[in-house]
Formats: structure tokens, sequence, C-alpha cells
């Protein structure tokens, strides 16, 4: 059985307006994925995130988002595959900067929101996404979602030339393709503690889910996405990192 990297959207706050429990949630996760400005951050929130997964011994990864901090980085944007490719080169190199001041660098991409969810849909974004990653640095690996079938996005990335680590949600609903279902929808975000772990070690032990038109749905899991964003979030944060380290080699 795989061990899943846990990793948690962090460094979310902006000025004197904060977001998340970050300290809390960094002992127990292995990846941070840290805002890059566009969407969520600053400077100094991004400096101190880092320095904070460093002390951790935490992967640091860059989120980068559209540009937009009114909307959090959650609302579509008419943008280029350029546009697309350029921002995320700028968004990066400013985490990256960040990281060497601190001794460190970062090691994956997730892009955030309504980007994240566009790439999924538009293979022209996807391929913008990866030709930005491996301009920076061949090496990084790109976050993205696990769906019901990944063949698109493999064929994609082999000719690229770029390493996927594909993301699961143990606290989100999913539809028959293995998409998110919307959060506009009733039921699209688990709340409960115990069904969030209880879906945690589902995707872990690589056994089916129940989609929302009640088919059976098996996802390819490297990484298991979490949220800290409040204390009931942080304790079945902690409860999922119990149950995996229980879990059979």
């Amino acid at each position: 059985m795989k061990r899943l990297l846990l990793n948690c959207d962090i460094g979310e706050s902006f000025g004197a307006w904060t977001m998340g429990l970050d300290a809390e949630v960094m002992p127990f996760i292995d990846c941070a994925n840290v805002a890059c400005g566009f969407h969520a951050s600053d400077p100094q929130i991004m400096r101190r995130t880092v320095a904070l997964a460093t002390q951790h011994d935490v992967k640091i990864g860059a989120h980068p988002a559209y540009p937009d901090l009114v909307g959090f980085g959650r609302r579509s944007m008419a943008c280029s595959p350029d546009e697309v490719e350029n921002m995320l080169l700028y968004q990066i190199g400013a985490l990256d900067g960040i990281c060497r001041a601190e001794g460190t660098q970062v090691r994956y991409v997730k892009p955030h929101g309504a980007l994240y969810n566009d790439m999924m849909r538009k293979p022209e974004l996807l391929r913008a996404v990866m030709k930005a990653v491996t301009a920076y640095s061949p090496s990084l690996p790109l976050m993205l979602m696990s769906t019901r079938d990944n063949s698109a996005a493999q064929t994609l990335a082999d000719e690229v030339g770029i390493k996927l680590w594909f993301e699961v949600f143990a606290d989100r609903a999913y539809d028959p393709a293995g998409m998110l279902v919307s959060r506009s929808l009733p039921g699209a975000v688990h709340h409960d503690a115990e069904t969030v772990a209880a879906q945690a070690l589902s995707l872990a032990k690589g056994d089916a889910l129940t989609a929302s038109d009640g088919s059976a749905l098996i996802l390819r899991a490297d990484t298991l996405c979490v949220h800290g964003d409040n204390a009931g979030s942080v304790a079945a944060v902690q409860r999922i990192r119990k149950a995996l380290e229980q879990l059979p080699a």
C-alpha cells in the first residue's frame, strides 16, 4: 500500500486579515501549498509560512492562481494560455525566491481554485500550466485532480515531460466522472470528521467511493488534500494522520 502525502492549502492570510490555522495544521501534513499573492497572501505572509513549513520539515509547493484577490481565486477568468503560463512563472518565482532566503526551495506546484478546475476541463490551459512548471524546473511535479480517467492528462504530461501527483479529497463529494461536486450544491462538502476520516482511509486503501449518482468510483491517489481553516478541520487532519499511520505499509 502506497503512503499518501497529506497536503494542505496554507499561507492564505493577507495583511491584517487571517485565514486558516496554519500553525496548528502544519505539524500533521507532508506538503504545504503556499499561496503566492494572486488570490491570497503577501510577502510577509509568504515568508512566515515558508519558515513555519521549514521548521516542521514540510515540503513547500507553489499554489498559484488567477489574479483575483477579491474573489479568492475562485472565479474563472478569460486568460489566454500564454497569460496563464506567464502568471505561473511569476508566482512560482516569487515563492521560490522567498524559499531560497529561508534555505529551502519550491518542491512542486498545485494551482488554486478556478484555475485548478479550469485546467482540468481545458487541455490548452493544462498544457500552459505544464509548460510553465517545466520551464521553471523540469524536476518539479504538478499536482492535479485525479478523476475516473486520467489518461488524457497523463498523455499530455508524458508529451511535455512532467511528473504528475494525482490528488484526491477527503472532504468533498465526487460526481460520476470523478470531478468534484460544485460547492453550490448540497452535500458537496463533508463536514463530519468521521465521514472525512472514513473517505480518507478508503482513498488510501484504493477502495471505491460512492459517486453522486450512486456509482462506484475508484481514484488513483498520490496525495490527499486536507483543510485546516477551523478547529474542526484541524481535528479531522489529526484523525486522518493517525489513521493513515496505522495502515500496513
